[in-house]
């Protein structure tokens, strides 16, 4: 079909699916595929009620943007192109790429509720406080709080911080305590966002080398030496993208180090309430003298559209932070706050809570075994424990930016392993994200995988 509309007028109009499977003598569910594949690749347009014809390609003037090549100077620092993660797909696509858990898996009827109560309260009217509503602030210091143990001081309402998302908050932070040029100790691989946030204030990246269990304190009390480096970032729970997580010896080992080079750990415990065979517990839990800088996001539990997430801070780094929260956004929308803790106050969550622990188990496995039956070359280094990826390694002689594009088109999105690593990539990688939609076609999206893992090294 693409040879018989490269010589095409523009809007001639492509026989009917029904024509078509007679005339090449393919099912219907190959053609209807055919004719998806050619819709993205911008080819054809359908015409409700009409059929389909080839694009009419339009020429134009083309804009002359190179005023601002001398306007915008060159950059600090060069920020990576649109991740993966990000990227919006058409309906029929098996995504396996995004961070996002699907609708399904969140509680819509708390949220919508949520919703209605607070539009017709205050808080769709007035301006909230800079470090966030009083009740929420308290909401999170007693979510962390219960995880504390005797002898060691809970943080208090006041050392919270609202944030309009974690990935906002890891902004200010790299901010506040690194600045730019300055080094910053991060697990390799780690999570692309943190990355992304670090090349856009300029921290100089320090990678410390994480597997299934997590990062070695010789390796990391090493780093701290060699590169006079006061914050490390990581993720004790369910790392994006590994899964790793610290047993608590490992985690009082890593507390040691960074206590004893007079730095900070920022926790980053995004994946808290994605525990499957395992609870996050917090490193934060065991360090009152303010070493710890802890993070949790709403966003991925509650819903996408509440980007509500709290920061924990101590001492003059919770003041500094506060400082460049107030530059940069003022204040989180009282709306999407009310909201928040009016979901998360509800009875209901914590029920729900208990019905995605297993409905995640359900689909990592489901994905797991796909894969072992129709994609046995990638390998599985490790089960998570929670979190919603999969981390998979592939053959060394593995063209991953091939492998990837000859997935998505044959409609399935994966996203290559390479945006997460803060350096050289160790090898080639993907992560898989197990809580899209669809997971009935987990099958099909892994014999994709593994054809084309075929196609590469037979």
């Amino acid at each position: 079909m693409r040879t018989w509309i490269a010589t095409a007028p523009p809007g001639a109009q492509l026989p009917s699916n029904r024509a078509l499977v007679a005339r090449y003598a393919a099912s219907p569910v190959t053609v209807a595929k055919a004719m998806r594949t050619l819709r993205s690749l911008g080819l054809v347009e359908s015409r409700p009620g009409a059929g389909t014809f080839v694009r009419a390609v339009r020429s134009a003037r083309l804009p002359d943007y190179g005023w601002q090549t001398a306007a915008l100077r060159s950059p600090q620092a060069r920020i990576p192109a649109l991740s993966t993660p990000l990227r919006s797909v058409a309906p029929d696509v098996i995504a396996l790429h995004s961070g996002y858990p699907v609708r399904e898996l969140l509680p819509q009827r708390l949220v919508r509720s949520a919703f209605t109560r607070a539009a017709r309260g205050d808080a769709a009217l007035n301006p909230a406080p800079v470090a966030g509503q009083p009740e929420l602030q308290g909401w999170f210091a007693q979510e962390l709080a219960e995880a504390f143990g005797a002898g060691v001081t809970a943080p208090s309402a006041r050392e919270v911080i609202v944030l309009p998302g974690s990935q906002s908050g890891l902004s200010s932070i790299f901010r506040a305590l690194v600045g730019f040029g300055q080094p910053m100790l991060i697990e390799s691989p780690s999570y692309w966002g943190a990355i992304l946030a670090a090349a856009q204030c300029g921290v100089r990246l320090v990678p410390v080398p994480s597997g299934p269990r997590g990062p070695e304190p010789e390796e990391l009390a090493r780093a701290f030496a060699e590169s006079g480096a006061r914050v490390f970032y990581a993720q004790p729970n369910y790392a994006n993208p590994t899964g790793a997580q610290w047993d608590p010896e490992l985690g009082s080992q890593i507390l040691d180090v960074v206590r004893n080079h007079g730095a900070y750990l920022i926790e980053d415990d995004w994946a808290h309430d994605f525990g499957i065979d395992s609870t996050s517990i917090p490193l934060a839990a065991s360090d009152d003298a303010g070493h710890v800088i802890y993070l949790r996001s709403l966003t991925k539990s509650v819903s996408p559209s509440v980007r509500v997430a709290a920061m924990v801070a101590r001492g003059p780094a919770r003041d500094r932070i506060l400082a460049d929260r107030g530059a940069e956004s003022m204040y989180v929308s009282g709306l999407l706050q009310a909201a928040a803790l009016d979901v998360v106050t509800q009875p209901a969550w914590r029920t729900h809570l208990r019905d995605l622990r297993q409905q995640l188990r359900v689909r990592r496995d489901l994905l797991i075994a796909a894969l072992a039956e129709h994609a046995p070359g990638a390998q599985l280094a490790h089960v998570p424990r929670g979190g919603l990826h999969l981390w998979l390694r592939l053959p060394d002689a593995t063209n991953l930016q091939r492998l990837v594009r000859e997935c998505e088109a044959d409609s399935v999105l994966v996203a290559a392993g390479n945006e997460w690593f803060p350096a050289e990539p160790s090898g080639p990688y993907l992560r898989l994200n197990y809580c899209g939609p669809d997971p009935q076609r987990f099958a099909e999206a892994a014999r994709v995988i593994g054809q084309a893992l075929d196609r590469q090294l037979g």
